[in-house]
């Protein structure tokens, strides 16, 4: 299994994959092409300046191309910094300077990159295709001169063609994986100079926390408050009812005769058994909605299964997941689809419902997209008590986001990111 993995791995450049990043790598040729445009056009003794000016003034207008070019692309999503107000205060920002970087120097390397792959690509192909078009090169060619510098002898003409075409086969070979070498550079570049800075990131990251911590001890008390009325009002009011016919069953047998005791004794023993499997029931579920044994046995594709299969209304599955993620990570995601399908067959009127379940590349590491899509009336509001609140703070508790588009009409769609990994 591993020795499959990895071969899978090496082989991923020749594949879809490789194909996905030459359309990324060449995407990055046309921004480029703006600072050339400028030192083209440009009267060539200010275009040392005019070029760094251009670039300066259109780096939000670069930046949003670039951002959506990683996520269309690669499915990279680098975060929006939020506009300096005044705008004249953009030039003294560090993010301003990061991104001007990146557009000037960083983009214009790696379409000089792409060039060079191009040539490489390119001269390949040719090296390789020799034998079809090797016959209409001009004959008088000596193949008995020396070739000064390179070889002391007579050159062969058929030995130095399978030269060039095993040259060209590993141009070829090699083209994928300077692909990949592209994009990962650029990648990385992007990551670091595109997005908000380090400092301005972690402070972020510092309210957040502390906003999720608060939401995540009113999440525990809420589902504490919860588990005890369940059982208050489901499996106790069970058991003790139960037990109030067991003791009457048990008064009033003590007066039957022996004759009548029989039949008396298979009533109360069926209604007793009935009032168990009751209370059996319902703490099953109750045992369910604290942690599923399905989900960390076989995982959340198996789980959600179950999910969809008890829906009340028909539900599209898809779990497209290469390993398996954090536990704390899984029961977010189960719990959240849950939640998210019962409130869809309370309150969207809808007739079906898909979840989407995948594993996605971010900048901040591999995360675990959930969509779940109804076609009901729309016009859900978090902000209506409508359950999404306890949503987005199962999705804060391990660093996750919770987006959700719900226009009057529908339809419904909710869009949560989590972490695999904490």
């Amino acid at each position: 299994m591993l020795f499959l993995l990895t071969v899978r791995r090496l082989l991923a450049p020749y594949g879809r994959q490789g194909l996905r990043d030459v359309a990324f790598l060449a995407s990055a040729v046309p921004p480029a092409l703006i600072p050339a445009c400028v030192w083209l056009i440009w009267p060539r003794g200010e275009a040392l300046m005019a070029v760094p000016v251009a670039v300066l003034l259109l780096v939000p207008w670069l930046t949003r191309i670039h951002r959506s070019r990683f996520r269309s692309l690669l499915g990279l999503e680098i975060p929006v910094v939020p506009p300096v107000r005044p705008r004249r205060r953009a030039l003294t920002e560090e993010t301003t300077w990061r991104q001007f970087l990146y557009h000037l120097l960083v983009n214009t390397a790696v379409a000089a990159y792409a060039a060079g792959v191009l040539v490489v690509a390119t001269g390949g192909f040719v090296l390789v295709s020799l034998p079809a078009w090797y016959w209409a090169l001009p004959s008088d060619t000596s193949t008995s001169a020396p070739t000064p510098g390179l070889l002391p002898g007579p050159v062969n003409p058929h030995q130095s063609l399978t030269w060039l075409i095993v040259l060209g086969s590993l141009a070829l070979v090699l083209v994928p994986w300077l692909v990949l070498l592209g994009r990962v550079l650029d990648t990385r570049a992007a990551a670091g100079l595109l997005g908000p800075s380090r400092t301005r990131e972690l402070a972020r990251r510092v309210e957040d926390l502390a906003e999720s911590r608060a939401e995540v001890v009113d999440a525990a008390d809420a589902e504490r408050r919860r588990i005890e009325r369940d059982l208050h009002d489901g499996a106790q009011q069970r058991l003790v009812s139960l037990a109030m016919n067991l003791g009457l069953a048990k008064r009033m047998l003590r007066n039957l005769s022996a004759e009548e005791q029989g039949a008396r004794a298979m009533e109360v023993i069926d209604e007793a058994h009935r009032e168990a499997q009751a209370a059996i029931a319902e703490l099953r579920d109750l045992v369910r909605g604290l942690h599923p044994v399905v989900l960390e046995d076989r995982g959340l594709d198996a789980a959600l299964s179950g999910i969809a299969a008890r829906a009340p209304l028909p539900v599209r599955l898809e779990v497209r997941l290469d390993r398996r993620a954090a536990p704390a990570v899984e029961a977010v995601a189960y719990f959240v689809v849950s939640e998210a399908l019962a409130n869809i067959a309370k309150h969207a009127r809808a007739s079906r419902a898909e979840v989407s379940v995948r594993e996605q590349v971010a900048r901040t590491g591999s995360v675990l997209v959930i969509t779940v899509t109804d076609d009901g009336v729309g016009g859900a509001d978090p902000g209506k008590g409508s359950g999404l609140v306890g949503l987005r703070q199962r999705a804060a508790s391990v660093d996750g986001t919770l987006r959700i588009t719900s226009p009057l009409g529908g339809p419904t769609t909710l869009h949560v990111e989590l972490p695999c990994a904490l």
